[in-house]
């Protein structure tokens, strides 16, 4: 970059930190009325009382009203109720026997408690199991897993990027694992939830399992690495009933500031998975939504901001993708993602590949004085893929809990007790003001390059796993 260049950059920073302090003074009496409002706590714990939010069930459609309820009392115009279809996962039950020798050279077979994974077909494997690490594809390549069912952790080891569960189910199975256990990392007995595909039925039978389960796995599982004898290798059986049947989720839309053709789109997903209240993932950002739509709506607007819940997030980024598909997305000046942000303390802006976008969320914590941490490091994995794939500048606003992992989410103990609204108040506050950045006139967002976006995916050792989780996009290679 030439000085030139840089001082031009500097200036713009120093542009954008004046228009949101500018913005904030304008908006205080609606980010002070939000600062001790109980309507966020409110509509949580009417959204987490519902129980399963299951993308296509009868939870998910009272969510979506409640959504919709929720958006009207914000005051955004225009709220409706878009229905989509997708494939409908139903859980059934799930069994884990496992035979190993006693001392006495007698079997003695013993079960253990295991959830279906979503998408998880029903059906019957046996075999021996295999202790395939974290599941990376170097732990995968080192093992021999023809045959055999996979255990794998729900973490990733430090110093590299965290890998999905869709990469270690996908790159197991197209190593010919013939099933797939995936063992939670946080004590607990918290067997662990997921989805296996973005909205089809796998092609193998998947389960989870808690922690303390998965150490009794691993104690006769090839490569465990005990000193345990070939002959004393458990002898596995998994069984899975599960329904996959036609069925119906819904967006629920609303709208602050004009109607104008050019948009800024704030998404969250309402949406949970069965066993829990999905208060954290995602009753926490859904919430933070609706109460930041509150103050955009007393804001002085110059692009209208489509807020948009998106249903059937878990299964497969569905409702994000329905809402991709039927918009024109050259009117799309930018997407802000809430997945994540509301849970704990600090905001976390992950820019995907964009640093235009990295640069709103730099110039806001600077303005507030807020801590926001910035990472540019794209992934596939939440509601802003299917737009930023197309070329939609995008940030995902999550929270840093300090630990690695989901923690609480997708287990039973992803209830509402978890939850301090202080953090979706504040987190309201702060994305109202990244979104109100987004729809600058000043702002500019330059379009997602296709080939340096892959060429980012491919940096950040994506491709790989992307390949075995069938999301690598096509015009891609």
């Amino acid at each position: 970059m030439t000085d030139d260049a840089a001082d031009a950059t500097r200036t713009d920073a120093a542009a954008a930190v004046d228009r949101v302090r500018e913005r904030a003074a304008d908006l205080a009496p609606a980010l002070g009325a939000t600062w001790t409002d109980d309507e966020p706590w409110r509509f949580l714990t009417d959204l987490t009382a519902i129980g399963s939010r299951m993308a296509g069930s009868e939870g998910e459609r009272r969510a979506a009203g409640l959504v919709a309820d929720a958006f009207e009392r914000a005051g955004l115009a225009d709220v409706r109720t878009e229905p989509f279809e997708l494939p409908a996962w139903e859980r059934g039950s799930a069994s884990l026997d496992v035979t190993v020798s006693g001392r006495d050279g007698e079997p003695a077979t013993r079960s253990f408690e295991a959830l279906a994974l979503p998408y998880s077909p029903s059906g019957s494997v046996a075999g021996e199991l295999v202790d395939v690490g974290y599941g990376t594809p170097r732990e995968i390549d080192e093992r021999d897993v023809a045959g055999r069912i996979a255990v794998a952790s729900t973490t990733t080891p430090e110093g590299g990027r965290f890998v999905h569960r869709m990469e270690k189910f996908g790159y197991a199975i197209d190593a010919g694992a013939v099933g797939f256990v995936f063992v939670n990392h946080l004590d607990g007995q918290l067997p662990p939830t997921g989805s296996l595909t973005f909205g089809e039925e796998a092609e193998a039978v998947a389960i989870g399992v808690s922690k303390e389960t998965g150490a009794w796995l691993r104690e006769y599982a090839v490569g465990g690495g005990n000193g345990i004898a070939a002959a004393d290798v458990a002898q596995a059986e998994l069984s899975v009933e599960a329904s996959t049947t036609p069925g119906e989720s819904r967006n629920v839309i609303g709208r602050a500031g004009p109607d104008t053709d050019e948009r800024v789109l704030l998404l969250a997903h309402y949406d949970a998975h069965d066993i829990a209240e999905g208060a954290l993932d995602n009753g926490c950002g859904i919430a933070t939504v609706a109460t930041a739509a509150g103050v955009l709506a007393d804001a002085d607007l110059p692009l209208g901001v489509d807020v948009v819940a998106v249903g059937a997030e878990e299964v497969g980024l569905l409702g994000a993708e329905h809402l991709a598909d039927r918009l024109d997305l050259d009117r799309v000046k930018g997407v802000v993602n809430v997945d994540g942000a509301g849970r704990f303390r600090d905001l976390v802006a992950l820019a995907h590949a964009s640093t235009a976008a990295a640069s709103v969320a730099e110039a806001v914590s600077t303005a507030t004085r807020q801590p926001i941490a910035v990472d540019a490091q794209p992934h596939p994995f939440s509601d802003q893929w299917p737009f930023v794939r197309r070329g939609v500048p995008a940030l995902q606003l999550h929270s840093d809990s300090g630990d690695r992992g989901r923690g609480w989410g997708h287990t039973h103990a992803d209830t509402r007790d978890k939850v301090d609204d202080r953090n979706v108040r504040e987190h309201a506050m702060l994305i109202a003001l990244l979104v109100a950045e987004f729809a600058a006139p000043e702002r500019d967002l330059p379009r997602l390059d296709r080939d340096e976006l892959a060429a980012a995916f491919r940096e950040a050792d994506f491709e790989t796993g992307m390949r075995a989780a069938d999301l690598w996009p096509s015009d891609w290679d």
